[in-house]
């Protein structure tokens, strides 16, 4: 939505829906009108296309992630505290130049990135010119 052209979403996506009974998808709209529970025109129940706690992460995706990781040059990191896992391993692949982490608490990584910002994501980049609101 913020106009970036390959976006790997990790963990899903709250704007995909589908029936855990009969697999129809939906969009968010439907979903964000609906009153209560989302239920499909066959009774089952609609669930957001996320990775809930204790679901694996997509492999497809999750080997992607790591081609792009370990080609990058340049790794931004934000807005996560790096302890859940396998998301958090992702770190490890990187093997370019620059390592940046953008978080409000220290984290286990810190002393291996080349910048560590202890902020919000919305006040860094703010300052930098780019605003998300």
């Amino acid at each position: 939505m913020a106009g970036s052209k390959n976006v790997l979403e990790l963990h899903g996506s709250v704007l995909r829906n589908y029936c855990m009974k009969c697999h129809r998808f939906y969009n968010a709209e439907y979903i964000f009108s609906s009153l209560g529970i989302p239920k499909c025109s066959c009774g089952g129940l609609i669930k957001p296309e996320v990775v809930l706690y204790e679901e694996p992460l997509d492999d497809e995706i999750l080997k992607k992630a790591i081609k792009e990781i370990s080609n990058a040059d340049t790794l931004i990191i934000a807005g996560t505290s790096l302890n859940v896992y396998p998301a958090a391993g992702l770190i490890n692949y990187f093997k370019g130049k620059h390592l940046v982490l953008i978080n409000k608490e220290k984290t286990q990584y810190d002393t291996i990135c080349d910048l560590v910002i202890h902020d919000s994501i919305g006040k860094v980049m703010e300052k930098i010119g780019m605003n998300f609101s």
